[in-house]
C-alpha cells in the first residue's frame, strides 16, 4: 500500500508584477519521506516554500494547500507553524549574543510566575534538544561562539521544539564542511525514523542522492520531472535542471602551459584575535600562464587568508613578496594588486564581492573606472557599454543594467563579480570558492570560463571544497593544514585520499611536484 500523501500542492501559480515565477506546481510530500526540491537559482524553489511557510499569504497565488488532504489557508507563518510546518533558512535568523537556550525559547518564555522566567525548566529542555541534534554545548553557551554548523543545528534544535510534521530545510548546507555536512544528514534520517518529513533544497547533488527518497525538479517555475532518487540518473537530473545536454561538466582542455605569471614567497599571517597565533606561516606558491593551481584544505586551513594577503587585501608580517612575470611588485593593497593585472574573487560574494547599493552596470565596471571615466567622471554610456559585453558573454540574466545587484539569482551575481575582474588587464585571477552557493548551470559556466582564460594564458589559482571539480579543473595542487604548505604534487599524482590525507595532518612531509 502506497504511503499517503502529508503534504500536496496543487496548482500553485505566483506572479511578481504581471511576472510569473511559479506555473502550474504541484508538489506532494508523504508520511516519512525526505524530498529534495533541485533546480537552477531562479528556478522559483524559494518561492513555492514562501508560500508552504506563509510568507507568501494566501490569496496572492492561485492553487490549494492541502495537509493530510485537509486544505489549508496560510495567511502568515504561524498559521503554517500551527499544522506543523517549519522553514530553516540559508541565513539563520538567530540572535548572535543570545544564549542556546534562550533563541529556541525566544517569544514564548515558559514562567514560574507572572514575572518570573523558568530558566531551569528552559535549560532543562534546551540540553534534551542538544541532545536529539547531537550538539555537545551548554544551553547556557553565546550563540556567536559557536561555529555556522553548530548554529545550523541549534536552528534545527529551534524547529524541533515546535514538534514539526513537516521541516523544510533551504540550502542548509551552504556553509558547512564535509564533515558538518554528514552528521546534518545523518540527523536527517534519523528525524526522518522518528516521523519527521523533510523537503530538502539543495544545488550539491552528492547530498540529494545521499539523503532522499524522490527529487523533484523545478526549471523556470514549472516542474519538469519527479523521480525516485534510486532510479534518477545524475546525468540526466543535470540536463533537466538546466534545460540543455552536458557533454562535459568539467571543460578543462589540454592548454600550452607558458612562462611563470606569478609567485608569492614567505607569507605569514597573524591571526586576528590571538597575536601569538599564525593562520598562515611561511607560504608561498607559483603559477604559470594557461595553469590553472589548485590551493586544497580544510576549513580553517588558512587559505583565503592566504590569497587575500597576496592580493593585499589582509595584513601579513611584510616578509611576503610577490613577483609578477619575475618582476617585484610592491602590494600595500588591492589596488596595487589589481595594477599589476591580478584579480581575486573572494569567498563571500555577498560580504565583499559585490556593492549592494550598486546596480549591475557600476559592479561590474567597479574594478575599471578609468575604463570608463572621462576627467574623473563616469560616463554612464561606457559603463553600460562595458556591462553589456559581459551580461552577453557570460549570458547574465538580469532585468536591464540599471537592476539591482540583490535582484539577481547567486550564479547571475558571481557572473556579475568575475565580469568586474574580466573588464581589466587580467594576468592572474584567483577564485575562492567560485561555485559556493551557485546552480548547476551557472558552475558549467563559470568552469567553461576558466578553461577559455587558461587558453588565453591568464595563470588561475582555485580554492574550493568540492573535491571532484578541484580535481577535475587543475593542473597542479598545493595542501595547507594549519597554515602550512604540506604538499605539493602535479594532476598525475592527485588523488581525493592524497589530499586529505595531507589536509588532515596524515601526511606531513611536503613533496614537491
Amino acid at each position: 500500500m502506497a504511503a499517503a500523501a502529508l503534504l500536496e500542492m496543487r496548482g500553485i501559480t505566483k506572479r511578481f508584477s504581471g511576472v510569473t515565477v511559479l506555473e502550474d506546481v504541484s508538489v506532494s510530500l508523504m508520511e516519512g519521506e525526505i524530498l529534495s526540491l533541485v533546480g537552477e537559482n531562479g528556478a522559483g524553489k524559494s518561492t513555492l516554500m514562501r508560500i508552504l511557510s506563509g510568507s507568501h499569504p494566501y490569496g496572492s497565488f492561485d492553487g490549494e494547500i492541502r495537509v493530510r488532504n485537509a486544505p489549508r489557508s496560510f495567511h502568515t507563518p504561524k498559521d503554517a507553524h500551527e499544522v506543523g510546518i517549519r522553514m530553516i533558512y540559508q541565513e539563520l535568523s538567530l540572535h548572535q549574543d543570545l544564549s542556546i537556550a534562550e533563541n529556541i525559547f525566544l517569544g514564548r518564555l515558559q514562567q514560574k510566575k507572572k514575572w518570573l522566567a523558568n530558566w531551569s525548566g528552559m535549560h532543562g529542555s534546551t540540553a534534551g534538544l542538544l541532545e536529539r541534534v547531537g550538539l555537545k554545548q551548554s544551553p547556557q553557551t553565546v550563540l556567536r561562539t559557536l561555529n555556522a554548523g553548530q548554529q545550523q543545528l541549534v536552528a534545527i534544535a529551534k524547529a524541533l521544539a515546535h514538534d514539526p510534521r513537516i521541516l523544510v530545510l533551504d540550502e542548509p548546507s551552504a556553509a558547512l564542511t564535509e564533515e558538518e555536512t554528514n552528521r546534518l544528514l545523518e540527523l536527517l534520517k534519523s528525524l526522518k525514523a522518528h516521523g519527521i518529513s523533510c523537503i530538502y533544497i539543495s544545488h550539491k547533488l552528492k547530498e540529494v542522492y545521499s539523503v532522499s527518497d524522490r527529487i523533484t525538479v523545478l526549471r523556470d517555475g514549472r516542474v519538469v520531472a519527479q523521480r525516485e532518487a534510486s532510479s534518477y540518473p545524475s546525468q540526466q537530473l543535470v540536463e533537466d535542471m538546466i534545460g540543455r545536454k552536458i557533454e562535459n561538466m568539467y571543460p578543462k582542455l589540454s592548454v600550452p602551459i607558458g612562462a611563470e605569471v606569478l609567485r608569492a614567497e614567505h607569507f605569514t599571517v597573524q591571526h586576528p584575535q590571538a597575536h601569538a597565533k599564525n593562520v598562515v606561516t611561511d607560504a608561498g606558491f607559483t603559477v604559470r600562464r594557461g595553469e590553472i593551481l589548485g590551493i586544497a584544505g580544510l576549513v580553517g586551513s588558512g587559505r583565503s587568508e592566504f590569497v587575500n594577503a597576496v592580493f593585499g587585501a589582509q595584513e601579513h608580517d611584510g616578509r611576503g613578496k610577490v613577483f609578477v612575470e619575475g618582476r617585484p611588485v610592491d602590494i600595500r593593497g588591492p589596488r596595487d594588486a589589481i595594477r599589476a593585472g591580478i584579480g581575486l574573487v573572494t569567498e563571500d560574494r555577498k560580504a565583499n564581492g559585490f556593492i549592494r547599493t550598486l546596480d549591475v552596470a557600476q559592479n561590474v565596471s567597479l574594478a575599471s573606472l578609468r575604463a570608463v571615466s572621462s576627467h574623473a567622471v563616469i560616463v554612464r554610456s561606457k559603463e553600460e557599454a562595458l556591462a553589456q559585453r559581459f551580461m552577453s558573454s557570460l549570458k547574465i540574466k538580469a532585468p536591464g543594467l540599471r537592476a539591482e545587484i540583490l535582484a539577481l539569482s547567486g550564479g547571475n551575481q558571481q557572473k556579475v563579480v568575475l565580469s568586474k575582474w574580466l573588464a581589466t588587464q587580467l594576468k592572474v585571477l584567483i577564485l575562492d570558492e567560485p561555485t559556493r552557493g551557485v546552480d548547476v548551470g551557472a558552475k558549467v559556466d563559470i568552469y567553461g570560463l576558466m578553461a577559455e582564460l587558461a587558453r588565453q594564458g591568464v595563470g588561475i589559482v582555485m580554492i574550493s571544497s568540492e573535491l571532484p571539480e578541484l580535481l577535475a579543473m587543475c593542473d597542479r595542487f598545493i595542501t595547507l593544514a594549519e597554515g602550512r604548505i604540506v604538499d605539493e604534487f602535479a594532476k598525475s599524482d592527485a588523488s581525493a585520499g592524497r589530499i586529505m590525507s595531507a589536509a588532515t595532518g596524515v601526511h606531513k612531509e611536503r613533496k614537491t611536484a
